[in-house]
C-alpha cells in the first residue's frame, strides 16, 4: 500500500436534503417534510460514510462540506458526530476546511454557535438578497434584518465566512445592486458566491414565467450587473477566482476548488455524486436522489449508491474542461494530460480554439489554458463551441 502522504487528498461532501420550504426558483435536490426523522438520516449518513471509507482507505482529507437542502436544520450534535467520524476514518490535513451551509432564519442563526463548537470552521450563508421585496419574491424564509444579524454573528464566531447573493432579479436596477453589494460586503468581505436568477424546468418560477407573471432582465442588462459585481467586490478586496465566486487572497473555497480542479471527491447522502480514483481509474458515483429510498438502500446494503462508472479519457477530458475553464487560473496542460489521458490539443476543436484565442476569449498563460474575463462572460457558448 502507498504511503498516506503520496495519496491525493480527498474532499468530502455530505448532503442534507431537507428544507423549511421549497424556493420557487430552486431545482436543487431539496425536499420539505412535516417531520424530519433526523436520527434515521444522521445514522444513514454515518453508515454510508463508513462504507466509503472502507473501500477508499485512510486517505488524506482536505475538506468537508455540509450542503443541501439546508444542513443548518440539523442538530449540531449530528454534525459533530459526522465530523468526528470523518476525521477518524480519514487522515485530516492540518488546515482541514469544514464548511456548513446555513440560512439566516432566526432558528438557524441560533444554532451557529453550536456548529462552531461541533468543529465547523467555515459557514456559507444563503442570504440571496438584502431587499425585503426581493426576499419575498424569492420565497425566502428570512428577512433582510435577519440576514444582517446572521452575517454579524457569523463574523464573530467563524474565522471564514461566505455568503450567496442572487442577481438579475425582476426589476433589479444597477444602482440598487451596487448598494446591496456594498452593504453585504461591508459586513462580510471574505468570500462571495454569486448566482444569476434563471428559469429552471419544473420550478414554480417556470410556470409563472410561462404565464408572463415574471420577467427577467435582458441578457445585456444581466451581463452589466455581473460585470459591475467584480468592480464592487474589488473595492472590498475580493478578486474573482471562478465565474461565480470572489474571495480575498487565501479565502477561496478549498472544497469547491477540488471540484473545479477536477480532484477526487466523495459524495454521501441523497443525490450526492463523486469522482473517485479506484484501482487506478477515475469513477463517477451517484446516490439515489429521493431521501426515503436512499435511506432504505443504506439500511439494507450500507450505501445508497445507484451507479458507479469508470470514465473513459474523452469523458474525463470533457468534464475537466467544463470545470477548469471556470477558474481564472485556468487548466495546466500537464495536469490535464495526467488526469484525463489526453492532451488539451486532442480534447479541443482546433479551429474553434484558434478563433477563440483571436477573439480574446481564451489565452495561453505559460502552459495554462485560461478563459479570459470576456470569455468567462460568455462561458456557456464558449464551452459549447470548444469542447469536443
Amino acid at each position: 500500500m502507498r504511503d498516506i502522504d503520496s495519496l491525493e487528498p480527498l474532499a468530502l461532501y455530505i448532503h442534507w436534503p431537507f428544507c423549511l420550504a421549497k424556493c420557487p426558483y430552486c431545482d436543487f435536490n431539496s425536499h420539505v417534510r412535516d417531520v424530519v426523522p433526523e436520527a434515521r438520516f444522521a445514522t444513514a449518513l454515518s453508515r454510508e460514510l463508513a462504507y466509503e471509507a472502507a473501500r477508499l482507505g485512510r486517505r488524506p482529507l482536505s475538506s468537508i462540506f455540509f450542503g443541501g437542502g439546508t444542513p443548518s436544520l440539523m442538530q449540531p450534535d449530528s454534525v459533530a458526530a459526522l465530523i468526528e467520524q470523518a476525521t477518524t476514518l480519514f487522515e485530516p490535513v492540518a488546515d482541514l476546511e469544514i464548511t456548513l451551509e446555513a440560512n439566516p432564519t432566526s432558528v438557524e442563526t441560533g444554532r451557529l454557535r453550536g456548529f462552531r463548537d461541533a468543529g465547523v470552521n467555515r459557514v456559507s450563508l444563503g442570504v440571496q438578497a438584502l431587499d425585503a421585496e426581493a426576499l419575498h419574491r424569492l420565497g425566502r424564509e428570512h428577512s433582510a434584518g435577519e440576514a444582517v444579524a446572521a452575517l454579524e454573528l457569523a463574523r464573530a464566531l467563524f474565522p471564514r465566512i461566505s455568503f450567496d447573493l442572487i442577481y438579475a432579479r425582476p426589476g433589479q436596477t444597477m444602482a440598487a445592486w451596487q448598494a446591496e453589494l456594498d452593504a453585504a460586503l461591508a459586513l462580510v468581505s471574505d468570500h462571495l458566491s454569486l448566482y444569476q436568477l434563471t428559469i429552471e424546468p419544473g420550478t414554480r418560477y417556470e410556470a409563472l414565467h410561462r404565464q408572463g407573471l415574471i420577467t427577467l432582465p435582458e441578457d445585456d442588462d444581466a451581463a452589466a450587473l455581473y460585470v459591475e459585481t467584480a468592480s464592487v467586490a474589488a473595492r472590498h478586496g475580493l478578486e474573482a477566482y471562478e465565474v461565480s465566486n470572489y474571495a480575498r487572497p487565501g479565502a477561496q473555497s478549498r472544497h469547491n476548488l477540488a471540484y473545479w480542479r477536477y480532484q477526487d471527491y466523495a459524495g454521501i447522502g441523497p443525490g450526492a455524486h463523486g469522482r473517485l480514483t479506484l484501482d487506478g481509474r477515475l469513477h463517477a458515483t451517484r446516490r439515489h436522489r429521493a431521501p426515503e429510498p436512499w435511506a432504505e438502500r443504506v439500511e439494507r446494503t450500507g450505501s445508497g449508491q445507484t451507479s458507479e462508472t469508470a470514465l473513459a479519457p474523452g469523458e474525463r477530458a470533457r468534464e475537466m474542461l467544463l470545470m477548469g475553464l471556470r477558474l481564472t487560473e485556468g487548466i495546466p496542460a500537464e495536469l490535464f494530460a495526467a488526469r484525463t489521458g489526453m492532451t488539451l490539443d486532442e480534447a479541443l476543436d482546433a479551429e474553434m480554439l484558434r478563433n477563440a484565442i483571436e477573439a480574446g476569449y481564451v489565452a495561453w498563460y505559460g502552459d495554462c489554458l485560461v478563459a479570459t474575463a470576456e470569455g468567462r462572460l460568455r462561458l456557456d457558448a464558449l464551452l459549447a463551441a470548444l469542447v469536443l
